[in-house]
């Protein structure tokens, strides 16, 4: 019998809370200047839809799509990057799910820590210890008050961004993270204003590749950041069916959906008109969440328009696994594990994270009931 030992990435173990200390990695943006995507106030302040916001045919690229690959793929040729990524072995494994496992052994060589029996070393694996250059900041997001987006070649890091930084480290092509601030300081909390910018960077990079990642369950966190990158097929749990919990077929609004038949209990939040309503609605349920002591991760996909929440129980923050993870997304440490992962090796994992029935009940009884608040 194969004994499957998973990666544990880097980005997800626990941190030490060196607050005071990566406060001041923010010292390199003083009198730097960064390109700046700031984005339009048209479809905020309008109860527009989806479509409305990147103004542009499905088949044309973005311009924000433009920027970020652009940005990336010049720190590729610059050699930020501690491998390449795009050299990674990744193949389906059989069965129904369509798990899909990536051999990434040039995270593990230099980056990750070894297990001990059951034990993972700690890391601190936070975004700011890794900014040592000033290249590592691609650009930066912002809002605008004026009507249509546009995009700044040259211009001081505004209040209230969010910095797009290159993880040098990726599990897949254009992974950055993107960490809000103000006031260079790092945000100690999810908040509605950092959920719909996060929201509406996907809407306007309106790809269906790229994917938004956020972990919640990193304790004495040292501030907010979420994590992006682009994959060359949905995810697993995105081909899962679903059942309707909230919001019947065409009602304007927030729809609500359990996923079915998936190892890790999984909700999906879904609208096609209004960003902001969606946005706020997430904000609630992970601020209720926390309070509650409930582990859950986040995936935005679909340009924007659906997010899933994955429901873990609570357990240490160094075994709990990461949002791709919970998608259907997994990393082994060597060819020999990669070659002998079975579908049923992965589903086990999966169950063993996932949150149990009874809580299961509750937590969708809350969102719906925060839904229901927001509903149009």
């Amino acid at each position: 019998m194969v004994t499957v030992k998973w990666l544990e990435d880097k980005s997800f173990l626990a941190k030490n809370g060196k607050y005071k200390q990566l406060e001041g990695s923010f010292s390199f943006l003083q009198g730097m200047n960064f390109p700046i995507y700031c984005f339009g106030s048209q479809s905020l302040e309008e109860d527009t839809s989806f479509e409305g916001i990147s103004c542009i045919i499905e088949e044309e690229q973005s311009i924000l799509d433009a920027v970020l690959l652009s940005q990336w793929e010049d720190r590729m040729l610059k050699d930020c990057f501690k491998y390449d990524v795009t050299t990674s072995e990744i193949k389906v494994v059989t069965g129904k799910m369509k798990f899909l496992c990536q051999l990434n052994e040039g995270q593990i060589t230099d980056h990750l820590s070894k297990s001990e029996g059951n034990t993972l070393h700690e890391l601190d694996p936070f975004v700011f210890d890794c900014v040592k250059h000033q290249e590592e900041l691609l650009f930066c997001l912002a809002n605008n008050k004026k009507a249509k987006s546009e995009l700044i070649p040259s211009a001081s890091v505004p209040d209230s961004a969010v910095l797009v930084i290159i993880n040098v480290t990726p599990i897949e092509y254009g992974h950055v993270y993107l960490v809000p601030c103000a006031s260079n300081r790092l945000y100690r909390f999810l908040d509605a204003r950092s959920t719909e910018i996060i929201t509406r960077l996907a809407a306007e990079i309106n790809n269906q590749s790229f994917r938004i990642f956020y972990n919640c369950y990193i304790p004495n966190r040292s501030g907010v950041y979420f994590e992006a990158c682009y994959f060359p097929h949905p995810l697993p749990v995105e081909f899962r069916p679903a059942g309707t919990l909230f919001g019947a077929s065409g009602r304007r609004g927030i729809h609500i959906c359990s996923i079915i038949d998936y190892p890790i209990k999984t909700l999906s939040f879904q609208t096609t008109q209004n960003l902001k309503i969606l946005a706020a609605a997430i904000s609630e349920i992970c601020f209720q969440l926390e309070e509650k002591n409930i582990q859950y991760n986040l995936m935005i996909s679909d340009s924007g328009k659906k997010i899933f929440l994955f429901l873990q129980k609570t357990c240490a923050a160094s075994h709990a696994i990461s949002a791709w993870e919970c998608g259907g997304y997994l990393l082994f440490r060597n060819r020999y594990q990669f070659d002998q992962v079975t579908e049923d090796a992965m589903i086990n994992r999966l169950s063993s994270f996932s949150l149990d029935d009874n809580n299961f009940e509750a937590v969708k009884q809350l969102c719906c009931s925060i839904a229901s608040k927001f509903d149009v």
